[in-house]
């Protein structure tokens, strides 16, 4: 193949790549739980194009394929809220989670002044906690949102050391 995937801005002419990426990787998740309603499931694209202009959304590429993605956002206190990192299936297991989570915190921090970093997974989903853990965060909460799923808040500081290679 001899491509290597890079990682940038998305733009609006990425939305529909990005659903039906989203799509295809939260399955497992719905699956896990129980739940094929959950909201990464159920967006519409009006709705991820509006995400596209209020947030950073980053974009992982292969040519010209979207094969990664991930979203963030800043509020006033300077707190950064990371969500839907997503890889496709085929990709997974070679670093691109942790490629777009480090280029996400990075841009967040620089270009949006954020002080500490976010985001939350469910509770059964081990990959994605031993991702977040790898990469600096910690548990900080979690919520029950029904019988089947505890949402697990996982939170770090932005002045943080970054994920060491060798780990």
């Amino acid at each position: 193949m001899g491509m290597s995937v890079t990682i940038s801005a998305a733009t609006a002419d990425d939305a529909e790549q990005i659903l039906k990426l989203q799509y295809l990787c939260y399955q497992g998740e719905a699956e896990l739980y129980g739940d094929f309603s959950i909201e990464p499931l159920t967006q519409s694209l009006d709705d991820l194009r509006a995400e596209l202009s209020e947030g950073c959304v980053l974009v992982a590429r292969l040519g010209a394929e979207v094969v990664g993605s991930v979203r963030g956002v800043v509020d006033d206190k300077g707190t950064a809220a990371i969500a839907k990192l997503i890889v496709h299936p085929r990709m997974q297991r070679h670093g691109l989670g942790g490629r777009l989570l480090a280029a996400i915190e990075e841009r967040l921090s620089g270009e949006r002044a954020a002080k500490r970093y976010r985001l939350f997974t469910g509770h059964r989903s081990e990959g994605n906690l031993r991702l977040y853990r790898r990469y600096g965060y910690a548990q900080v909460g979690t919520e029950e949102v029904n019988r089947r799923l505890s949402l697990v808040t996982l939170e770090k500081d932005a002045t943080a050391t970054a994920y060491a290679a060798s780990a």
